[in-house]
C-alpha cells in the first residue's frame, strides 16, 4: 500500500510539474540552497495567489509539511495536495497551535509556511506572523526563504486592477540561502517574538530584493516594465498634461539618441540642464541609448559651482532648453557657461528630427532591445553623474552605475509595495538623487505613472495638481511638505498612500499637520547622493516617529565612535547602491572609488535594538564649546520646539574665549535668547546649547533640493548682514 501511495504521488507530482512547466514556463532556482539547509528546515514563502501552494508542492522535493489555515484546508485544491505534502491546518489565533509543528520539525521534518497567512492584496509584502520564526528558532532549524514571482499576474490572485493580468505568465521560484535566527538573550516574551518576526520579515524582504526588477541596465529594466504593463500603459505626464506611454517613450528615445550621438563621442559625458518634464526624462534615457553618460547640472548652485562640476566630469557639451532658460532667467548663467562648454538647445535638436527620422524610430521600436544590446552596456557602466552641493567645498561628481540605481529601486520596493494604480508626483529636481531615483526611475521601472513638475516651490499649485492627477505617492522635504499642507484643501490628498520625506529632518509639527488635516502618515527616510540615495526609510510595517526608519536590504553598516559623543557613532555603509566613486576638479574624469566599497556618510547616527536609525547630526555640524561637543542639529531642534512654525539654522563661528560660539539664524522676528534659555531649562538642555547671538532674516536660504543652504547662512553671519541682535 505504501509503495502504491508513493507511486501515485510521484505520478501526480510529475503531471503537476509538467503542467506548470508547459504553460507557465516555471523556473526553479536555488535547489542547492534547500539541500544545504538539511532535512530540518522551515521554508517560508510570499503568498501571491492560489497557485502558490500547488507550485511548492510540485517542485520542492520530499514530502514536507504544508501549513495552511483551517479555512484553506477545506478547499478541494488544497485537500488534493495531501498526496504530495502532509497538510497541517492551524488556527493562528490559538497560542498552542505551533506545539505539534515544533515537535515535528525538531524530529527532522521540513515545514512550509506562508508567514503572511493570507493572499497578498498589494502584490508585495504584507503583515508577517511570527509563527515560522518561532518554530525555526526553537528547533534550531534553518530558515529558507522562497520568493515566488509571476503568480500575481494570473487570475488566481486578489489583485484585481492592481497588476496586469496575463493568461500564462512566466513563474519563478527563487530559493534563497538558508539562515539561522537569533534573538538577544536580554529580550523575552513579546519583545523576543517581535524580534524574531522582524528577522523573518527581513529574510523575505531580502529575497524580494534579490529577485526584483531585472536589469542589468536602466533601459533593460524599462523594457521589462513595458513587457509587464503593456506598451500602451502611461508612464509619464508633465505640467503640460502631455502623457507618454511606454511605446511613445521608446520612440522618443530612439529619435533623440541619433542627434545626441552625432554631437558627441562614444562614452562622452553630456551635461543635461533641464527642468522636470517629459523632455528631461527622454533626454536622460536617450543618452544611454546613444552610449553616452548623462550628467545632471544643478542650475541653482551658481556659476562657479557649475563650472567646477563641468571640469570635474569632463563635460564639453551641455544640453538645455531655450524656453526653460528664458522662463528661469538663466540667460546670464548660460552666457558664462558658453565660454567653457558648448551649449545645445533641445529645440534645435528637435528641429533636426524630421518626419523621416520619426518614422524610422517608430519602425525600429519593436527592435529596441536588439539595437540597445549592440551598445554592449553593462550593469557596472556609469548611468549618471550627479554633483554634491559644494557647501563644504568645491562640488564633487558622484558616479552612479546602472546597478547602483536599480539596486536602490529594488531595496525600496522590497519594503514598500507599489502597484500599477499608483501615481507618483515628483516636483523634486532630477539633478538631485532623491528626485532622480525615487521620483523618476522608481515609477518607470516598477510600472506606475510619474507626474513631473518643474518646481517644488509652487505650494499653492502642487496640492491642486495632486488632486486632479489622483496622486498616491509624493516625495518632499520638510520645508516643502509643510508648505503644501498650509495651502492644501483637506481633500486634495484624499488618495495619498505614501508621503515620503527626506533630505532634511522632519519636524514633529509637519508630521502632525499631515495626520490631522489629511489623515496621512509621513514616512521619513534618509540617504545620500553617494548611496543612490536611500539608505533607510520608515514603512507602514516598521515605523518609529523621530527616526528615519531601518536600513534597507543589502546595506552593511558600521559605526565608528567619536570622542566626546556618547550616543551612536559615525556611519559607514557598503552595499550595491554605493557609488562607483567621486570625480573631483583636481583629478578630472578620474573615478576615485570608496576604499573597499565603504562610504563615510559623515553623519553621526544611533541605531536602536529594533534597527531604527536616528540622526544625531552631521559630523561636521558639531561645535566644540568650552571643551564640550554640541550638535548644531539639536540646537535647531531646541529652537523648533519653541517656535515650530518658523525655520531655523544654527552655525558655529570662532570664539577666542570658548573655542566656538553658536549663532541662530531664524525667520522668527521676535526671537529672543531669554526665551531659548527658558526652553532649554524646561527640556533639560545644557546652557551651552543656547546660541549667544540671534540673526533675524525674512527667509532662510535653501538649496534647490530644499535643504538649508548652510554655506550662504554662514556667509550672512560672517558678513554681519543682516544686523545681529542679542
Amino acid at each position: 500500500m505504501l509503495r502504491l501511495r508513493l507511486a501515485i504521488a510521484a505520478v501526480v507530482r510529475l503531471v503537476l510539474a509538467s503542467y506548470f512547466r508547459l504553460f507557465y514556463r516555471v523556473r526553479v532556482r536555488g535547489l542547492a540552497h534547500l539541500a544545504a539547509a538539511g532535512p530540518k528546515a522551515v521554508i517560508v514563502a510570499n503568498h501571491l495567489s492560489r497557485l502558490d501552494a500547488p507550485l511548492l508542492a510540485a517542485f520542492l522535493p520530499g514530502r514536507p509539511i504544508l501549513v495552511v489555515t483551517t479555512d484553506a484546508a477545506r478547499k478541494w485544491h488544497i485537500r488534493a495536495l495531501s498526496l504530495l505534502v502532509e497538510l497541517v491546518p492551524i488556527d493562528h489565533g490559538n497560542p498552542f497551535a505551533l506545539k505539534d509543528l515544533i515537535h515535528a520539525v525538531s524530529q527532522g521534518r521540513r515545514c512550509i509556511l506562508f508567514p503572511e497567512v493570507r493572499i497578498s492584496s498589494t502584490g508585495g509584502m504584507m503583515k508577517v506572523y511570527d509563527g515560522a520564526a518561532v518554530i525555526a528558532q526553537r528547533t534550531g532549524a534553518a530558515l529558507v526563504p522562497v520568493w515566488i514571482h509571476g503568480t500575481q499576474f494570473t487570475s488566481f490572485t486578489d489583485l484585481d486592477g492592481k497588476v496586469p493580468r496575463r493568461r500564462f505568465p512566466r513563474i519563478d521560484l527563487d530559493i534563497q540561502s538558508p539562515r539561522r535566527l537569533t534573538a538577544p538573550a536580554t529580550r523575552n516574551g513579546s519583545a523576543h517574538r517581535r524580534d524574531l518576526g522582524r528577522q523573518l520579515y527581513d529574510a523575505l524582504a531580502d529575497a524580494r530584493f534579490a529577485t526584483a526588477f531585472p536589469g542589468p541596465t536602466l533601459l533593460d529594466a524599462l523594457l521589462a516594465a513595458r513587457q509587464m504593463r503593456g506598451g500602451k500603459a502611461i508612464v509619464l505626464e508633465d505640467m503640460t498634461r502631455t502623457t507618454l506611454t511606454y511605446n511613445r517613450l521608446l520612440v522618443g528615445i530612439l529619435a533623440l539618441s541619433g542627434p545626441l550621438a552625432r554631437r558627441s563621442r562614444p562614452g562622452e559625458v553630456l551635461g543635461l540642464m533641464l527642468p522636470n518634464a517629459n523632455g528631461a526624462a527622454v533626454s536622460f534615457l536617450a543618452c544611454h541609448m546613444a552610449g553616452r553618460v548623462p550628467a545632471m547640472i544643478n542650475f541653482t548652485s551658481g556659476p562657479a559651482s557649475i563650472e567646477a562640476a563641468c571640469e570635474a566630469a569632463g563635460i564639453r557639451t551641455v544640453f538645455t532648453s531655450r524656453a526653460f532658460v528664458e522662463k528661469a532667467n538663466l540667460g546670464p548663467l548660460v552666457d558664462r557657461l558658453s565660454r567653457l562648454v558648448g551649449i545645445v538647445y533641445l529645440e534645435d535638436v528637435r528641429a533636426e528630427i524630421g518626419l523621416g527620422a520619426k518614422l524610422r524610430a517608430l519602425a525600429a521600436r519593436p527592435f529596441f532591445h536588439r539595437i540597445y544590446r549592440r551598445r554592449g552596456a553593462t550593469a557596472k557602466d556609469p548611468a549618471v553623474i550627479l554633483f554634491t552641493s559644494g557647501t563644504e567645498g568645491r562640488p564633487k561628481g558622484v558616479v552612479l552605475t546602472h546597478d547602483n540605481i536599480l539596486a536602490n529601486v529594488r531595496q525600496v520596493a522590497a519594503r514598500i509595495s507599489f502597484d500599477n494604480t499608483d501615481v507618483m508626483f515628483n516636483a523634486l529636481p532630477i539633478f538631485h538623487c532623491f528626485g532622480l531615483t525615487a521620483g523618476l526611475m522608481m515609477g518607470m521601472v516598477a510600472g506606475f505613472k510619474v507626474f513631473l513638475y518643474p518646481s517644488p516651490l509652487h505650494s499653492r499649485v502642487i496640492p491642486e495638481l495632486c488632486y486632479s492627477a489622483d496622486t498616491t505617492v509624493i516625495l518632499g522635504t520638510d520645508t516643502f511638505l509643510s508648505s503644501y499642507a498650509q495651502n492644501a484643501d483637506p481633500y486634495d490628498f484624499h488618495r495619498m498612500r505614501y508621503v515620503v520625506s527626506g533630505a532634511e529632518p522632519l519636524r514633529t509639527e509637519t508630521r502632525n499637520v499631515w495626520m490631522d488635516k489629511f489623515g496621512v502618515r509621513i514616512l521619513e527616510g534618509y540617504g545620500a547622493t553617494e548611496t543612490a540615495p536611500v539608505l533607510a526609510v520608515n514603512t507602514p510595517m516598521h515605523f518609529k516617529a523621530g527616526s528615519v526608519g531601518r536600513l534597507l536590504p543589502g546595506v552593511e553598516h558600521r559605526l565608528e565612535p567619536i570622542p566626546g559623543i556618547d550616543r551612536g557613532g559615525r556611519l559607514w555603509v557598503r552595499g550595491p547602491n554605493v557609488m562607483a566613486g567621486y570625480l573631483t576638479a583636481d583629478r578630472p574624469q578620474e573615478i576615485q572609488p570608496p576604499e573597499d566599497g565603504w562610504h563615510d556618510t559623515g553623519d553621526v547616527v544611533d541605531i536602536d535594538g529594533d534597527g531604527f536609525v536616528t540622526i544625531v547630526g552631521r559630523a561636521k555640524r558639531f561645535a566644540k564649546i568650552a571643551g564640550e561637543l554640541v550638535s548644531l542639529g539639536y540646537v535647531e531642534k531646541l529652537a523648533t520646539s519653541l517656535w515650530p512654525d518658523n525655520r531655523h539654522a544654527v552655525v558655529a563661528v570662532p570664539d577666542s574665549r570658548k573655542g566656538q560660539s553658536l549663532i541662530l539664524v531664524t525667520d522668527r522676528p521676535d526671537a529672543a535668547r531669554s526665551l531659548l534659555l527658558e526652553e532649554a531649562k524646561r527640556l533639560g538642555y545644557s546652557e551651552l546649547m543656547v546660541p549667544r547671538i540671534i540673526v533675524n532674516v525674512d527667509a532662510l536660504p535653501l538649496l534647490g533640493s530644499g535643504k538649508t543652504d548652510y554655506g550662504t547662512v554662514l556667509e550672512l553671519v560672517m558678513d554681519g548682514m543682516p544686523k545681529a541682535a542679542t
